[in-house]
């Protein structure tokens, strides 16, 4: 009988072993695949366009496609990250276009308010190449366009450029990609010159 009960003890005790250090799932935090990113390098686009400027060479600069496009649009396409730096191109006859042209980018700005939680801007002047504009970074995890910006002479020349990427807008998830291409951005405003 003492067997018995010693077993029996021996059972029982196995069994609750058993059920208490059975673990427990927790489930892992929220995470994103992670991006490769490649080696900063530049090559000049230089065309008949009246403008140019330097831009990655894990990019390509396409002309835009879309029926409304006009001459001189074109996009700067960066295949691994489905991402797109649309840029539109506009002559400036008078100052009053000039304005209306500004006028336009910030209207497609304000368009993403409703996303965005907050908006940064930065001035840039080069005085030497006559290139001053706006580059407008737009935070919010929904925010279609991250950054815009537009660049001119402020006589004949308007260019307005636009990052959009080819997935549903997550700004958390995009970025490590947002603050690459951010400095591809910056690279092109910095090289710029216009050609007529």
């Amino acid at each position: 009988m003492k067997t018995n009960l010693t077993i029996f003890f021996a059972v029982i005790l196995s069994l609750l072993l058993n059920v208490s250090c059975e673990s427990s799932h927790t489930p892992l935090p929220r995470a994103y695949f992670r991006i490769d990113l490649p080696e900063k390098d530049y090559r000049d686009f230089d065309t008949i366009f009246p403008y140019r400027f330097s831009y990655p060479v894990y990019a390509k600069v396409i002309p835009d496609g879309r029926p409304n496009a006009e001459p001189w649009w074109a996009d700067i396409y960066f295949p691994d990250f489905q991402a797109v730096v649309h840029l539109s191109y506009k002559p400036v006859h008078n100052e009053e276009a000039l304005n209306d042209y500004i006028e336009d980018g910030r209207n497609f700005i304000n368009r993403h308010i409703p996303k965005a939680t907050g908006f940064n801007e930065r001035i840039y002047t080069n005085e030497e190449q006559q290139v001053f504009g706006i580059l407008y970074e737009i935070r919010g995890k929904e925010a279609a366009s991250p950054i815009q910006f537009h660049l001119t002479d402020s006589v004949s020349h308007f260019l307005r450029g636009s990052l959009y990427f080819g997935v549903s807008p997550n700004n958390d998830s995009l970025a490590p990609v947002i603050d690459f291409i951010r400095e591809d951005i910056m690279h092109l405003v910095e090289t710029l010159e216009w050609t007529r």
